[in-house]
């Protein structure tokens, strides 16, 4: 069972804190979509991840590659979207979560991915997976 303690969580059954580190309202164009409209264009798509990371401050010694870094994140986002066109808002938020997990340090991670330009305003999906799950 995960215990949440304001933004710090500890993992299950250690007690060993979690930090999170998180990338908000990161908008991007993206060739995704199923349907006819949406093939060959592309639509604004709003990207919220945060990841729960094993806590380690002594050793990170004000070194960024002893971190995981939000460029990881940003960087992994942007070659998913590189790929091509991309069916489903879920599938997306699949491949963001394995590449954030894949990461050593990272132990869980929420994704959340809205198309913005659907009518009434905002659609999209959220989802969480942990290490294990991934």
């Amino acid at each position: 069972m995960e215990q949440r303690l304001g933004h710090v969580s500890t993992a299950s059954g250690t007690g060993e804190p979690l930090d999170r580190i998180f990338v908000h309202d990161y908008v991007l164009e993206v060739e995704i979509g199923v349907h006819h409209n949406e093939k060959g264009v592309t639509q604004r798509v709003r990207f919220s991840v945060d990841i729960d990371i094993a806590s380690d401050p002594k050793n990170l010694e004000d070194d960024i590659d002893r971190t995981l870094d939000y460029d990881y994140v940003i960087n992994g986002i942007k070659a998913i979207i590189a790929r091509g066109h991309i069916n489903l808002v879920e599938t997306l938020a699949e491949d963001v979560a394995k590449h954030c997990i894949s990461h050593p340090r990272a132990q869980r991670v929420e994704v959340m991915i809205e198309k913005l330009d659907k009518d009434p305003g905002a659609v999209g999906v959220q989802i969480v997976r942990r290490k294990q799950e991934a």
